[in-house]
């Protein structure tokens, strides 16, 4: 069958366990997937695009249920393996008073994602790939899969995106900036919180700072998200535009808001949108999704982003 697919994406797919209260009195959880680059896959599919999801599930139980929920998102995936290992998870509990979240990730199926995965003659047919830090970080084999990725498509003329979504609770900040640091020659776009990112793993917090270090090392568009100043910053050839975060009067859930960004903003670049353009449609996309509780339950389709964007 004839490859179709613009954009391929390495990661991991979590079980998400859910409830409405804390996890001290809940009596049931409910089952969903998710992971950020999962997130981004789904937002790239509902608004249209076509991805294909790159990673290895756990017969364990779930590898039935998350290659399903693929699936119905219309996500290819024909890439997707199973082994021996356990699915990832992660339980996150909403309630008035704070926002609970445990994660699960010691061994699982993913950490098994090696080189053999991504076939060089599919990425040399795509229009761009994507992946993360957190990929980078689950094993050796991984990180490996991602910056052989990453090489190959810069060969063959393939946009490259990466997010290195630093998280704490299982990622240690040398061992990230070392990630993003041998992938970066190969990284055409890059996204960036400047609290989270930034501040963190390089120790800058000045926005002109930040693009000239990533535009100095071959990075062309460089988008960093700021919660002090309330919306995006895009530096492309030379230039930097500002877009404010979109409707945050009505935002109940920022769970995984960077991740639908990310994912609005590959599928705009892919079909023409200029790079200050894909930040304001991925604004709405983003925005939207935390009018809702939900990581992926809350992402929003193409036909509400329309009603809602105006770039």
């Amino acid at each position: 069958m004839e490859q179709k697919i613009d954009i391929g994406i390495i990661g991991e797919c979590l079980i998400e366990l859910t409830s409405n209260g804390s996890l001290a009195e809940s009596s049931t959880l409910n089952k969903y997937f998710g992971g950020d680059t999962v997130t981004t896959a789904v937002a790239i599919s509902r608004l249209g695009g076509s991805c294909t999801y790159v990673t290895k599930v756990g017969n364990d139980g779930f590898s039935e249920f998350i290659i399903s929920s693929l699936r119905k998102e219309n996500i290819d995936t024909s890439l997707i393996k199973t082994n021996d290992e356990q699915n990832g998870m992660y339980i996150i509990s909403y309630n008035q008073d704070k926002k609970e979240l445990l994660y699960y990730k010691r061994k699982t199926a993913a950490t098994k994602l090696s080189i053999e995965d991504f076939p060089e003659e599919y990425i040399k047919n795509l229009k761009l790939i994507y992946s993360t830090g957190i990929v980078q970080s689950l094993s050796a084999s991984s990180r490996e899969l991602v910056r052989e990725s990453y090489k190959i498509a810069r060969e063959n003329e393939v946009i490259t995106a990466y997010d290195p979504n630093y998280t704490s609770c299982f990622m240690n900040s040398a061992d990230t900036k070392e990630f993003m640091e041998e992938i970066v020659e190969f990284t055409d776009i890059i996204f960036l919180s400047l609290k989270g990112d930034a501040v963190r793993l390089y120790d800058m917090d000045s926005i002109d700072m930040i693009m000239k270090h990533f535009w100095n090392k071959g990075v062309k568009i460089v988008v960093i998200k700021s919660h002090i100043d309330n919306g995006y910053y895009t530096g492309y050839n030379g230039e930097v535009s500002f877009t404010e975060f979109y409707n945050t009067t009505k935002a109940v859930d920022v769970t995984a808001s960077g991740d639908v960004f990310n994912g609005g903003y590959l599928y705009a670049i892919t079909k023409g949108y200029s790079p200050a353009e894909a930040t304001k449609f991925a604004s709405v996309v983003s925005g939207l999704q935390t009018q809702n509780y939900g990581a992926i339950q809350s992402i929003p389709y193409m036909k509400n982003v329309m009603e809602n964007v105006q770039v």
